[in-house]
């Protein structure tokens, strides 16, 4: 089984369903068990101190795994998250981060994964997370 969306048409997609996120996320990598999302981190995005916030990682952990999920059962923009645990594991400047989302478990209602993130210039993994999504029962 492959991806139900190729890299262009999940960038149209989101473009299309989340205009919001204004293409601050770009999909690099795209298949029905994950994804990979970059986002280059800029000063909106930091707190005091230079270090990236807490919103602006859990928005990029967030973004790929609904990637990752749309990727798994295609066209259901309502899909929605309905649990996140996410721990800071290093402090990331401004930058490019990365957040590689995986699919554990895709059942009929539910879909469970982590994603873990790194950032350009740090050693090891900056935040990772484990998260469940709700899919709309079919119409």
């Amino acid at each position: 089984m492959s991806a139900q969306f190729t890299i262009a048409e999940m960038h149209e997609f989101l473009d299309e369903v989340f205009p919001q996120a204004g293409g601050r996320y770009e999909v690099l990598d795209l298949g029905e068990a994950g994804a990979t999302v970059r986002m280059v981190a800029g000063e909106p995005d930091l707190r005091p101190g230079g270090t990236v916030s807490g919103p602006a990682l859990f928005a990029l952990v967030d973004i790929a795994f609904y990637i990752a999920v749309l990727g798994r059962i295609g066209r259901e923009a309502l899909t929605v998250t309905t649990n996140v645990s996410l721990d800071f594991m290093r402090k990331a400047g401004p930058g490019e981060l990365i957040a590689e989302a995986r699919i554990l478990k895709a059942g009929r209602s539910l879909v469970v994964g982590d994603v873990l993130v790194r950032a350009s210039g740090v050693d090891g993994p900056v935040a990772r997370a484990g998260l469940t999504y709700s899919v709309p029962p079919p119409r």
